[in-house]
């Protein structure tokens, strides 16, 4: 790679484009592209839960085979800082490049894989995507706010929006080819569509700011947050939440497999709970900036569990566990888009990004062990099982709410003020 222009050399920045030029909005199309294909592919993992249980990973727990989608999602979380970095010194097309190939390769690996080899899924799918994916996703956010100011919650709603469609379309498109043409065909037709859409964000994204130097590593990641008591509760919060915010997304599919048995809805609940997602992200951030983001988070991450310990809990129709997944997608979505603001007003401007960093490193250790720590609830996979599981998320989700009213109340015990 050969580093761009560096401005302490001489390079002169040009005055701001409009927010309504062209390469203002192609970029923002490219990141949703990025989008699709990466957390969209993520999100889709309930599918593939479902999918190697009753399939190609039958003789291996499910909370084994959760750890695939878990280093997926914990892998990204603590590469995404050092690709920050990156970015800032080499661009977004070696970074796109890097994602696209990585992505697409894993794919293909996964394709091959042997069933009852779960190295070979573990490997392909888990660890090498997980490594590479965030050379797309960390950058592609901030590209978008380069060239956004007045309107950069709309273009970022936007882009974090092709997440939840990519969640949707994935996993309807792999249920349909699947039976069709295979499961491997279908992954080699995931990683086409994986090259043709990093290709072409590649090539209609631009970038208005000039290359930065490489950061040293203490401006990377800075744990110094910690010694903020408000910092530090909400970090707490984050980490008790990522134990149980993901068990819905990879659980529901085989849960409706055994509950509700022949009921033909199990292959679309993994799309709503992605589409109710995207409702959750726009209309939390437009929320958040009008009443405050921790008091949405709190409010409404306690809500969440509180449908687990009820609605998922006691449902007894199919009609019930749908208006669960609706409502539980929505506040999932509210928790993973509020979240990063809200601890971006917890730490200095000049640290914003190290803090983040260190923030996301420290929940990654939810991500990584949520989801098997609840499948491991699930010894037979029986219909009785569930109901830990269910009790499981919907504490996590209860007292990760509770935590952040502990935060809002050291930030301010006025609850009528925006915070």
């Amino acid at each position: 790679m050969e580093r761009r222009a560096d401005p302490e050399h001489g390079c002169t920045i040009s005055q701001p484009e409009s927010e309504h030029s062209k390469s203002a909005w192609f970029t923002v199309a490219g990141s949703f592209l990025v989008y699709f294909v990466s957390f969209g592919y993520m999100n889709s993992f309930g599918y593939f839960q479902d999918y190697y249980i009753q399939n190609d990973l039958a003789e291996f727990s499910p909370p084994i085979i959760s750890l695939i989608g878990s280093m997926q999602l914990g892998l990204m979380l603590l590469v995404g800082p050092v690709s920050g970095t990156l970015f800032d010194a080499y661009g977004i097309k070696w970074l796109y490049l890097v994602a696209a190939t990585g992505s697409t390769v894993s794919c293909i690996g996964l394709s091959f894989a042997q069933p009852g080899r779960i190295w070979q899924y573990f490997l392909s799918q888990g660890v090498l995507f997980g490594l590479m994916v965030p050379f797309g996703t960390s950058v592609a956010l901030p590209v978008v706010g380069q060239h956004f100011r007045q309107n950069r919650a709309l273009a970022m709603g936007v882009v974090a929006g092709g997440s939840s469609v990519g969640g949707v379309c994935l996993p309807i498109m792999f249920s349909h080819l699947v039976p069709r043409i295979g499961f491997a065909w279908s992954l080699r037709v995931a990683a086409l569509i994986m090259l043709v859409f990093y290709g072409v964000a590649g090539f209609i994204s631009t970038e208005k700011l000039p290359a930065r130097p490489l950061k040293p590593a203490r401006q990377i990641v800075d744990f110094g947050g910690f010694r903020d008591i408000r910092y530090t509760t909400l970090a707490l919060a984050n980490v008790v939440g990522n134990f149980g915010l993901y068990v819905p997304f990879y659980y529901i599919e085989p849960y409706i497999a055994v509950n509700f048995d022949g009921s033909g809805a199990s292959s679309y609940l993994l799309p709503i709970i992605n589409g109710s997602s995207f409702f959750g992200r726009v209309i939390g951030g437009y929320t958040a900036d009008r009443i405050g983001g921790l008091n949405l988070l709190y409010a409404l991450t306690t809500v969440s569990g509180c449908l687990c310990l009820t609605m998922w809990l006691l449902a007894s129709s199919i009609g019930i566990v749908v208006s669960f997944v609706c409502l539980y997608g929505f506040c999932s979505g509210i928790f993973i888009s509020v979240m990063s603001p809200v601890t971006s007003c917890l730490s200095p401007d000049d640290k914003i990004g190290a803090r983040l960093g260190a923030f996301s490193a420290w929940g990654a250790i939810g991500v990584f062990t949520g989801t098997p720590i609840a499948g491991s609830f699930l010894k037979n996979n029986k219909s009785s099982e569930y109901t830990n599981l269910i009790i499981y998320t919907g504490v996590c989700m209860t007292v990760s709410g509770g935590l952040m009213f502990v935060t809002r109340l050291l930030c301010d015990r006025n609850l009528r003020k925006k915070w």
